[in-house]
């Protein structure tokens, strides 16, 4: 990218020599400033234009790389406020169309019957016969594998597969006849 020269010269400086010998090591810090490459190009144009804007107020052409870096890095701040706050105004321009925003939470009555359903499985649970409940609870809540099942319980995989089966066809039954009965 080469600055065109727009007007010939600012006072002594000559902003297009300055801008193409320091765009390259503003456009790097740039790009770790902003995170990616499209956003430091753009604030480096942006940077640019607004420098040129001003050139009026560098007092030493020494200097340019700084005030060109310190002009891009406020624009940058500017650009990521502007992304920070889009979600906020997307919310604004939603609400003032009259369109309902969910609460991301579930609903109270529905808080209460999972907490119920989990206490009646808690319940269940603690209630199998010991060999079915270690299996059930290394396995389907630990979530373990197989393998590692038998070997911490020092069974076979096929009896670990067998326990398995009955702790959750128990667990089953037990759920349903509590759900049936109105008990959770």
């Amino acid at each position: 990218m080469t600055c065109r020269r727009l007007v010939p010269k600012c006072g002594d400086v000559d902003f297009e020599k300055l801008a193409n010998e320091h765009k390259d090591a503003v456009s790097r810090q740039m790009l770790r400033v902003c995170g990616n490459r499209e956003d430091a190009e753009d604030v480096l144009i942006e940077a640019l234009l607004k420098a040129y804007q001003h050139m009026h107020q560098l007092n030493d052409a020494a200097a340019f790389r700084g005030w060109l870096a310190q002009i891009a890095r406020r624009v940058c701040w500017h650009l990521k406020g502007r992304e920070a706050l889009a979600p906020l105004l997307q919310l604004s321009m939603l609400e003032e169309k009259g369109v309902a925003i969910e609460d991301p939470k579930p609903p109270v009555d529905a808080e209460v019957a999972l907490r119920r359903m989990k206490e009646l499985l808690e319940r269940q649970v603690n209630q199998l016969p010991q060999s079915a409940r270690e299996v059930f609870v290394l396995r389907d809540i630990e979530e373990l594998q197989g393998e590692e099942v038998a070997r911490r319980l020092g069974i076979s995989l096929a009896s670990m597969k067998s326990r398995l089966h009955r702790a959750r066809k128990i667990l089953r039954e037990r759920v349903d006849a509590s759900l049936a009965d109105g008990k959770c």
